[in-house]
């Protein structure tokens, strides 16, 4: 299949891309699994409670087993009183990995980009550069495309580039190697280049 070049002159051109991987079936369910399994592995076990065994509390009986009337008690440090340890407590070496086999992985990278491409939410530029490291001409830039909220796929960021576009809101720009699929959900709309839309071909190839 095809698809459409805009140039930075507005001027409009094809580039042949896979049929495989941009005119891919949509399939609700790899997507969502995709989903879920990179932000389960993104995401970190930092949080960390107490148990019964380690609250600092005196281990003596509150009060005899019988004729208080009062519910019998064993500890202050009972899951059932305020100030209790937790039945089933964080732990800072919780696994929340999801394991996702490669291939699913990478069937579900295509049919998101197979999505883009039906939405018209993927362009593809030969370039996409700056002169400068001012972000007043990266604003211009992308004024004149005609994008807001857009991920900017590239093969390599320079410099200027990346101090340019780091303080404008609802814009990112990433490498070819570290796009992930909530980034391409994410934003409105995908820029993309030739070099990089051969490389991202090779990788999920």
């Amino acid at each position: 299949m095809e698809l459409k070049l805009v140039s930075n002159e507005n001027q409009t051109d094809l580039v042949s891309v896979s049929d495989a991987l941009f005119n891919r079936e949509y399939n609700e369910a790899l997507v969502h699994q995709v989903v879920t399994s990179y932000l389960s592995n993104a995401r970190l076990a930092t949080r960390a409670q107490k148990g019964r065994s380690e609250i600092a509390k005196s281990t003596r009986k509150p009060w005899r087993q019988k004729g208080t009337g009062r519910a019998r008690a064993g500890m202050a440090s009972s899951p059932l009183w305020r100030g209790g340890g937790r039945i089933f407590p964080n732990s800072p070496n919780e696994n929340y990995r999801k394991k996702l086999n490669k291939k699913m992985y990478r069937a579900g990278m295509s049919v998101i980009l197979s999505q883009l491409v039906r939405d018209g939410r993927l362009l593809v530029l030969d370039t996409f550069a700056v002169e400068t490291y001012k972000t007043k001409e990266f604003s211009e830039k992308l004024k004149n495309i005609g994008l807001n909220n857009v991920l900017i796929v590239l093969e390599e960021i320079s410099e200027d580039l990346y101090l340019a576009s780091r303080n404008i809101p609802h814009v990112a720009v990433v490498e070819v190697k570290n796009v992930d699929p909530v980034s391409l959900l994410r934003f409105d709309n995908t820029l993309i280049t030739t070099n990089s839309l051969k490389k991202i071909e090779e990788m999920l190839s």
